[in-house]
């Protein structure tokens, strides 16, 4: 499970419309195209699906193409064999200059599973952090897909229960770059926790993950 409370600022894509949801309500729907700073290489662009409950076609008729929105919610991501989808659930979209800079900020909520490498390092200061990555799974017919994130938890040494394919309980600063053109999905830990998974969860036990270092490819 990965659950991010965001404010995502770019320009739409794709004009705002009206649709019906399964249970016949009805929902506003657009896509963002947000920018996102490189670590290595050039920005890259990545789109971002909104929806929002209620709406109108009047409301619709405010969001056309190219215009910069600021949007609130809860963003989801989802990966399907080589795509990656960013989803979110809008609570409120405004209008903004053009200057304004893109983004995507916000706090993260995690549970997954450790994958290999949990290193400590120190500061410039001599002061202790740990770095280490986890996966998030999801069910895709017979398969699973997993969602790799990179952690960073300052001011302290690794946990003697954490260990690899444990599972953890994380919350933290959500953090998004470009590394060599891949998305780089982050999170800097303000709250860790051991996570007792079960068999009735959806994490397989078998993903052949290597140091769990690898990047998430978009599609833009």
């Amino acid at each position: 499970m990965i659950k991010c409370n965001v404010t995502v600022c770019g320009t739409i894509s794709r004009a705002a419309q009206m649709r019906t949801g399964k249970e016949g309500k009805a929902f506003m729907s657009m896509s963002v195209n947000v920018v996102i700073p490189a670590k290595s290489g050039i920005n890259k662009t990545v789109e971002v699906s909104v929806s929002k409950d209620g709406g109108s076609q009047d409301e619709c008729a405010s969001y056309p193409v190219g215009t910069r929105v600021e949007v609130a919610g809860t963003l989801t991501f989802h990966k399907k064999g080589d795509a990656f989808y960013l989803n979110l659930s809008a609570t409120g979209i405004n209008t903004f200059d053009a200057g304004n800079e893109d983004g995507i900020k916000g706090d993260m909520e995690f549970r997954g599973t450790l994958g290999k490498k949990i290193e400590v390092k120190t500061d410039k200061k001599g002061n202790p952090f740990c770095v280490f990555s986890a996966y998030s799974s999801e069910k895709n017919g017979e398969n699973y897909e997993f969602t790799w994130v990179r952690f960073l938890q300052f001011g302290e040494d690794k946990k003697d229960w954490m260990q690899p394919k444990v599972g953890i309980d994380a919350n933290g600063e959500l953090q998004m770059s470009v590394y060599n053109d891949r998305l780089d999905i982050s999170c800097r830990v303000s709250e860790l926790s051991k996570w007792e998974k079960n068999s009735g969860n959806s994490q397989s036990p078998n993903v052949q993950s290597g140091d769990g270092e690898t990047t998430l490819s978009v599609d833009a």
